[in-house]
Order: C-alpha cells, then structure tokens, then sequence
C-alpha cells in the first residue's frame, strides 16, 4: 500500500451562510475537517476559517475524502446548542453517492452495526456482538452503466458509517480507498458528497437547509 501523502487542494473559503452564532461551509474533498498528526496535517477547514472567523469552533466533521456542507459555531451557547441537536438526531443530513453496480429497487434500509476495526485503524466494520447501531436509508436517483447514483440520510452519525453500509450491501461507493477494490476504487475522489444539512439556527430557533451542489 502506498504510503498517504496529504495534498490539501488550493480553493477559497466557500462560505455558504455566515451570522453572529453560526458559519456554514461547503468542505472539498481532500482536505481536513481539524488538524492530522504532525504539521504536514496542520491545514484544515477550522484552521482556514479562523483566518476569517477567530471565534470558530467545531461542531462536527467530515471524512477527508468527502465534500460537502458543514456547520461551526462562533460561541459557546450556539456550540453546545448545535451539538445537542447532532447528539438527539435532530438534525437532517442528505448525502449523494455514485456507487459501483446498478441497485435493485428504488429505495431501502441498511441496519447493521459498526464499531472500528483496531488491527486495520481507521477502517469501520460490522460487528452484531459489540458494534453501535448504524442506520442508513437509501433512494435512488438514476442507474446506468454500471453505477447508481443514490441519495444517501444517515439516521445515526458513525464513524465511515455510508461508505460501510455500501460496500456491506454490495454497492461500495466509487473512489474510496479503504471499502472499494479494483476499478471502483480507481477514481479521483471518493464519490461522496453532503448535498444538504438541515438545522435549527441556535440563537433564533428558526429551522434552516443549506445545501451545497454536487461536484459529480
């Protein structure tokens, strides 16, 4: 296995909504949500933003390979706010996925659950004895030549929890390089992306979608 060298892509903040109480960013692919180990992992999203925003802290992360939607908070209160409604699964997250084969059916359920797998950190696997209970459901949007693009909502929020439900059911999502093998392994990115985050603002109460557009 080749050796993994971090190559943070060069592009400008791409602040999607941004008040007093929170910031909302569209992450790429390939770059951090928080700092690696080492300085060679020292760029990331949070440390992008700081620049613009002093007062930001996380509230939840991304993959590295995955893009897509993100929310910080800018104090406290509206940190504590957001992380409880992740916590109690208030909040809504829709993912788009182009997965290796073309699935049967229109729409479905994957309950199985997860737990990291030591001997092969960071990779996740599906454990009935001492795994967290994961649950993913599916719809897909078009099937073709030998893929499907799929609308992915996680109804809990474990560690590489799509990218394992996929590969579990046949389907592992293109481009990723810990589930997929052979040619669905063999694409520049992980085919992964957090098209919409829907939350309620933590200072208003008001209910808010964002989105971010999909780059595949």
């Amino acid at each position: 296995m080749t050796a993994f060298v971090y190559t943070p892509p060069d592009l400008p903040l791409a602040v999607i909504h941004a008040d007093a109480a929170v910031v909302v960013v569209h992450k790429p692919a390939g770059l951090l949500s928080v700092p690696g180990r080492g300085e060679d992992r020292a760029d990331c999203l949070i440390a992008r933003l700081r620049v613009v925003y002093p007062d930001i802290l996380l509230v939840h992360r991304l993959d590295l390979d995955t893009s897509g939607v993100m929310v910080f908070a800018r104090s406290k209160a509206a940190q504590g706010n957001l992380g409880q409604q992740f916590e109690k699964r208030l909040t809504t997250k829709v993912y788009t996925a182009r997965v290796a084969g073309e699935m049967a059916g229109d729409a479905g359920r994957v309950d199985l659950p997860l737990i990291v797998d030591w001997p092969n950190r960071p990779r996740q696997h599906v454990n009935f004895e001492t795994g967290k209970p994961a649950v993913t459901d599916w719809q897909v949007s078009a099937r073709g030549q030998g893929e499907t693009r799929v609308r992915l909502i996680p109804l809990t929020g474990r560690s590489h929890q799509l990218r394992v439900h996929m590969a579990e059911i046949g389907h592992p999502i293109l481009g990723d390089p810990l589930y997929a093998s052979g040619a669905a392994a063999a694409y520049p990115r992980l085919m992964l992306h957090a098209e919409s985050l829907r939350f309620r603002h933590p200072e208003t109460g008001a209910w808010g979608t964002y989105t971010a557009a999909c780059p595949f």
